[in-house]
């Protein structure tokens, strides 16, 4: 991993907004089409605001989540919702989406639907990732039902993840696709993610999600 460090969140978001373009306009010089992964939350918010106004070929570039809710799109805990309305704008309207949710009470009713309009557009070649303290990443929860499944490296693209804390049922990249990423970028804020990714640096997987998808990413943080 490599630490980069900034005086705020505003200037993170403008610098990672700005990385993030060039690593995709790289992309874009080598391959007809290429995958942007992002995470929902607010945190990343800004980065999309300055992100989306960046002069790349959209159109030939597809966007989606590290991990989603089971949740409509309309519904106030989608990540869909934010991505749709930060990112995919401005000159990024042209971007194809590519879902990790359709209508059904269960994911695993139509996870083989979702899986067929991904695995054709993988590897992702930019990831931007965030970390809880708990040192999970996308929906890689510790101790959730699911996570062993998500962390094998035999792993099926996407993992449905279930704890009982969760409010929602969560479907998530796993830890091998977001791993094989060309470029990966980890956003944190605060002293204690600091601290907790680099003791989940030292533990196993299974306890510290994130250290599954760390290697060789580039970490931008600020206080």
């Amino acid at each position: 991993m490599n630490f980069n460090t900034y005086p705020d969140a505003e200037m993170m978001a403008m610098d990672v907004a700005s990385v993030l373009a060039d690593d995709l306009a790289e992309a874009l010089h080598t391959k007809d089409r290429v995958v942007l992964a992002v995470p929902g939350g607010t945190t990343p918010g800004p980065i999309f605001d300055a992100l989306s106004a960046a002069d790349l070929d959209w159109d030939r570039v597809d966007v989606i989540l590290t991990d989603e809710r089971w949740v409509p799109e309309d519904h106030e805990r989608s990540n869909s919702a934010l991505v749709k309305s930060r990112l995919l704008t401005n000159r990024a309207i042209t971007a194809r989406y590519l879902p990790l949710y359709a209508p059904a009470d269960a994911p695993e009713e139509v996870l083989a639907e979702l899986e067929a309009t991904i695995i054709g557009a993988l590897p992702v070649d930019v990831a931007l990732l965030g970390m809880g303290a708990d040192m999970h990443t996308a929906s890689l929860f510790p101790g959730a039902d699911g996570v062993q499944a998500a962390l094998a490296a035999d792993a099926s693209v996407l993992v449905p993840i279930r704890r009982d804390d969760l409010p929602d049922v969560r479907i998530t990249l796993s830890a091998r696709v977001l791993d094989a990423a060309v470029r990966k970028h980890i956003l944190i804020k605060g002293a204690d993610k600091r601290e907790a990714l680099q003791a989940a640096q030292k533990l196993p997987k299974e306890e510290a999600p994130i250290k599954a998808i760390s290697s060789g990413a580039e970490v931008h943080w600020t206080e």
